[in-house]
């Protein structure tokens, strides 16, 4: 078998697959030390900030902007070894992993792959939906939104033009109700000026959510307040309501109800992304990988798991921790302080997570915000979230185009961004 091209430094190689927020957190973390080789496997020479997907598919923020190469995070660190390519396999017996650029031994193996999109097995849903997963996938769906305003205008039938013009977003979970109402601004302030020809009283906002409120994971207040905003700006909320079929231009309901929409917005659940090769006894609930309360995988006294493909069963937590990035971002800082400290350290720090809060935008001025002691809703709380992103940003750069970008659209509720940008095959491939 070829091995992989890296250089063998005598030292303990540390292995990361994944750079998401466990992954770059930790390999921040172990690449300042010279204990270790770290290597960091991703298939993107870029690490993503997933939170505002959404505004790149509604053509609010550049895709560069909330992107940023690994090199460029470690050009300062010497002790960190990049390598762009696929896992197809692991295998944690011999300790090594297949890739699409050869074999790579490590010695201890860290799995940060994070999550995928949950369909619950609807194999119609999962070929013709669209998902947020990354930055390719926002761009495509704000290529499709654009794609079928302009295809609207030359429709004349009017049912016809319904499945053009009319969204249907599944999950009214954070990422629901943020498309939801982003699609509802554009609907108000982008298309009577983008498309005067176009009635937008046609257009029709659908969000469907399976539970009893939006919001589930959030106080009772904010998931009321998310509501009474989105259902004010227009947009038409189901609740108790489960998507059954979708077949590209009718979305079936549970309750016998059907919606015409050539998009369907899929944010209504997600899985561990657990790499092809572990061991079944190493599964836990939602293709999570199972591990101890050092995030070291069950069975496996080097193997660890952070994010939110590891799953941390407690009395606590019965079904794992949430997959959100303050979850990703402790377990890997808490994790490299006992690898630093060696792994044979009797006094290693069991994880124990913090939780510092939750948010949810829903638009101009509307946001919701759970903190441990405080729950505030409005204009605040829409303050709030912008400034909690904008520090998590990577590069100043980025912030300073995020910024610019988040003032003007307030000022002028207008974007140059809305451009339908097709990829081109590339013929030597």
């Amino acid at each position: 078998m070829i091995k992989i091209n890296l250089p063998e430094l005598g030292k303990e190689r540390v292995v990361i697959i994944g750079g998401g927020f466990a992954g770059l957190a930790l390999a921040l973390k172990l690449s300042k030390l010279n204990q270790y080789q770290v290597v960091l496997l991703d298939r993107n020479n870029y690490h993503q900030f997933q939170p505002l997907f959404y505004q790149v598919a509604m053509a609010g923020l550049e895709p560069s902007s909330i992107v940023f190469p690994f090199r460029k995070i470690f050009q300062k660190n010497k002790n960190i070894y990049i390598r762009i390519t696929e896992v197809t396999k692991v295998n944690l017996e011999k300790k090594f992993l297949e890739t699409s650029l050869g074999v790579c031994n490590f010695d201890h193996l860290v799995i940060a792959t994070g999550a995928d999109t949950n369909y619950f097995g609807n194999q119609k849903l999962e070929s013709l939906a669209i998902s947020m997963k990354t930055v390719s996938e926002a761009l495509f769906l704000r290529n499709a939104i654009l794609d079928d305003y302009e295809k609207a205008l030359s429709t004349t039938d009017y049912e016809e033009r319904q499945e053009f013009i009319d969204i249907v977003v599944v999950g009214g979970g954070p990422t629901g109700v943020e498309v939801a109402g982003a699609l509802a601004e554009m609907r108000e302030y982008v298309l009577p000026k983008d498309y005067p020809e176009l009635d937008c009283r046609e257009v029709d906002i659908w969000l469907v959510q399976g539970a009893d409120s939006l919001l589930k994971g959030m106080s009772e207040n904010a998931s009321q307040k998310a509501y009474d905003f989105l259902e004010k700006m227009g947009v038409k909320i189901k609740l108790n309501t489960r998507v059954m079929n979708y077949d590209g231009g009718w979305v079936e309901m549970d309750d016998g109800s059907k919606i015409p929409a050539k998009k369907v917005i899929w944010a209504a659940g997600v899985k561990g992304a657990a790499p092809f090769g572990l061991p079944q006894e190493v599964m836990g609930n939602g293709n999570r990988v199972a591990v101890n309360e050092f995030n070291q995988v069950k069975g496996y006294e080097n193997v660890y798991a952070i994010g939110d493909v590891a799953t941390m069963v407690s009395e606590e937590f019965p079904y794992g921790h949430p997959q959100v990035a303050q979850v990703a971002i402790q377990q890997a800082k808490n994790l490299a302080f006992n690898l630093k400290k060696g792994l044979k350290n009797k006094n290693k720090h069991p994880f124990k997570y913090r939780d510092l809060g939750s948010m949810a935008t829903i638009g101009r001025n509307k946001a919701v915000v759970d903190l441990p002691k405080f729950k505030f809703s409005g204009m605040f709380a829409w303050m709030v979230w912008l400034l909690v992103h904008l520090f998590q940003i990577l590069g100043v750069r980025n912030k300073v185009i995020i910024f610019f970008n988040w003032v003007w659209n307030y000022l002028f509720y207008d974007q140059s961004l809305r451009l339908i940008i097709r990829p081109k095959i590339n013929p030597r491939k």
